[in-house]
Parts: C-alpha cells; sequence; structure tokens
C-alpha cells in the first residue's frame, strides 16, 4: 500500500513526487517516456536557463532527484486499469500485470499529440526548429519566415495566433482532402497576409539544428522557411484513467481540477499538468505538480490525526 500513485512521470509527476518525497511519503511514479517533455528539444522561457534547456534533460534530472528519496519507487510501466477500492483507497493495474494499492493518486498522463510519421526529417528538428506551443517558442519565430505544417482549419488558426510575432507566414495543409480549410479560416488566413499550400509534406530540409532552409512537398515543390510550427489537431489527452475513477472531464479530454488544491471532484484524486485544465507551459506544469503534492500531503495528515 503506498500513500500516493503518481502516474506519470513527465514533468508536473516528477515535481510532484520530489515534493512528496521531501514529506517523506511512500510514492510509486509510473512512467512511460510520453508527452510533451520528451518532444521539448529547448525550453528557452524558463527562468534560470539563459541559453534554453531540454525536456530530456529536466526528465532525467528529474529521475535522478527522485531517486535520493529512500521512499520514492520509480515504474517504467503504463498503467491500463484504475479502480476505487470499497475503503476509499485505489487500486493500479499495470499493461505487466503489476498491481498496487494507494491511499491517493496523481493523474499527470499529459497529452500525446497527433504528429505524421512519414515526413523525412520533421523529428530530427522538432522542438529546436519545429515547434508545437506558441506560448512557448512563438517569440522563437519572430521576424522569421515561418511555415506552419498542418491540417484544416487547427493549422489555419495556429497560423494566425502566430501573426503575432511574424507577418511571413506560410501554412501548409498536408491533408487538403480529408481535412479540408473552412471558409471562415481561408478568409481569416488571406486577410493576414498568410500563403496557403496544399498538398501531401514529403520532407523538412534544414540548415540546422535551429534552422529550417525549406519544406518539401510530395509533387517536388520546395517552400522556403526558416522556422516551423505544427498543428494537425487529434491531440490525445490521456485521461482514460481518470473516466475509470468517476472523474469529471471535459468534452476536450481535460481535467477540470480545484484551482487552489488541484484536486478533482472524486476525493483522493488530483490531477497535474497537460491532463488538467491550464496553459500548457512546463513552468505551470512544474506549479501544478508542487501544489498537489502539497494538498496531498495535508490530506494524507487529516487522515493521520482522525485515527487518534
Amino acid at each position: 500500500m503506498y500513500e500516493c500513485a503518481i502516474v506519470g512521470g513527465g514533468i508536473a509527476g516528477l515535481q510532484a513526487a520530489i515534493q512528496l518525497g521531501r514529506y517523506m511519503h511512500r510514492v510509486v511514479v509510473f512512467d512511460t517516456d510520453g508527452g510533451r517533455s520528451v518532444l521539448a528539444k529547448k525550453y528557452s522561457n524558463i527562468i534560470g536557463f539563459e541559453s534554453g534547456v531540454s525536456g530530456p534533460y529536466l526528465r532525467e534530472t528529474g529521475h535522478r532527484q527522485i531517486q535520493k528519496y529512500e521512499t520514492v519507487e520509480l515504474v517504467n510501466e503504463r498503467v491500463t486499469e484504475a479502480h476505487r477500492l470499497s475503503d476509499g483507497c485505489f487500486e493500479l493495474q499495470t499493461e505487466d500485470g503489476r498491481t498496487v494499492q494507494a491511499q491517493r493518486v496523481l493523474l499527470s498522463t499529459g497529452l500525446t499529440d497527433c504528429l505524421p510519421q512519414e515526413i523525412e526529417g520533421l523529428y530530427d528538428v522538432l522542438g529546436s526548429a519545429i515547434y508545437l506551443c506558441p506560448d512557448c517558442d512563438g517569440y522563437e519565430v519572430r521576424g522569421h519566415i515561418c511555415a506552419i505544417l498542418g491540417a484544416g482549419d487547427a493549422g489555419a488558426a495556429l497560423a494566425c495566433t502566430l501573426h503575432y510575432w511574424t507577418d511571413r507566414l506560410i501554412y501548409i495543409n498536408h491533408e487538403p482532402v480529408a481535412k479540408p480549410i473552412s471558409a471562415e479560416w481561408r478568409s481569416r488566413c488571406e486577410q493576414a497576409g498568410i500563403r496557403i499550400y496544399e498538398g501531401k509534406i514529403q520532407a523538412v530540409h534544414a540548415q540546422n539544428k535551429e534552422d529550417l532552409s525549406a519544406v518539401e512537398l510530395a509533387d517536388g515543390t520546395r517552400i522556403e522557411a526558416e522556422k516551423g510550427f505544427v498543428a494537425f489537431g487529434g491531440t490525445h489527452v490521456e485521461s482514460d484513467l481518470a473516466q475509470m475513477l468517476g472523474v469529471t472531464r471535459h468534452e476536450n479530454g481535460h481535467i477540470p481540477v480545484d484551482g487552489r488544491t488541484k484536486e478533482t471532484n472524486v476525493p483522493g484524486v488530483w490531477a497535474a499538468g497537460d491532463v488538467a485544465v491550464h496553459s500548457q507551459l512546463l513552468t505551470v506544469a512544474i506549479g501544478d505538480g508542487a501544489q498537489s503534492a502539497i494538498w496531498i500531503h495535508k490530506s494524507l495528515q487529516d487522515d493521520n490525526r482522525n485515527l487518534f
């Protein structure tokens, strides 16, 4: 029986684990190396890292930190089932057959972006020259020729958002048949002076890790670009376990939480990071993780007091 099971070992989950470890609670962290922090090669909007820092580096550092706390255990397995027991505790099962019980659960499972696997060179520069989040990296494309690789209205909407930082924008609709651009968003793009190309993207060409040279379409067309963003839609919020536990979710899958404690509508279940309803910033995920851990600790203390 653990005092808390953390499902998701990304930035929010690791920060919570560190805090709970410092409270000396018995904690298990389940991690499968997913989420946006795995893709982000350089965060440049975090205090203390003037030259930027990568998501994988922060995760590796977090893993080393939690190993300092003897009461925290890291397990590289995916949790596939979650149930509430009659005594108010929770039981989790992994795809490898492990079963654990915990008094509290923190869901920090994040989200999974829908990204085409067939575009040559995309993953080589994803997170360093091609970005996902305008709040994190819109500043990086200021004044540059920026290509938005996307599908349908999702890509068109992001292109219009990025107009704040640069007016040298190109939107390439990778799926013009399956996901056509609506008349409304096409008009908005045209009003913003955004050039639109329609057709399958074959490859991304780069000058170096932080600068593109061109985006190549399947028909051989080469489109000059210096920076890029992706917006293919279909992002999946990893909140299926929340549904199993009876946790309220929005239509898009995100989990609403108490603004102060980060607890869900189900007593004993918390949510932090990109799976919750918040700005999808790493710094916010860190705060969510720490805040949820504080209130998990308080709730466990209340339980202990009630025993006497």
